[in-house]
């Protein structure tokens, strides 16, 4: 996946599109990534040990990889990533402005 967590991105499709936010997590298995404060639904909750008072509880759910545009972090605007090898290692840069991400 071209992004990490705690990578900044830009939701390019879907009900929130246009928001911003930071990774959380990222799910390599099934391309997604859960963002912060982005994709919220209901989820009903069982009462347990860690939530004793149970009910409905808004959690964040993860969107396809695809719908998400890393920020260039030096212009803030979506940008594609590109990697190239620097000091023997890899490295991934912003295609808009050229810095280096890592």
């Amino acid at each position: 996946m071209f992004v990490k967590t705690g990578d900044k991105v830009r939701v390019i499709a879907g009900k929130d599109k246009g928001k911003e936010g930071v990774i959380v997590k990222t799910i390599a298995a099934t391309d997604r990534v859960v963002v912060e404060g982005i994709n919220i639904v209901k989820k009903h909750q069982k009462p347990s040990n860690a939530f004793p008072q149970g009910g409905i509880i808004d959690v964040e759910a993860p969107i396809h990889v695809s719908n998400v545009a890393l920020l260039d972090p030096s212009t803030n605007e979506p940008t594609k990533i590109g990697f190239k090898e620097e000091d023997g290692k890899k490295v991934r840069f912003a295609k808009k402005s050229g810095s280096v991400l890592d």
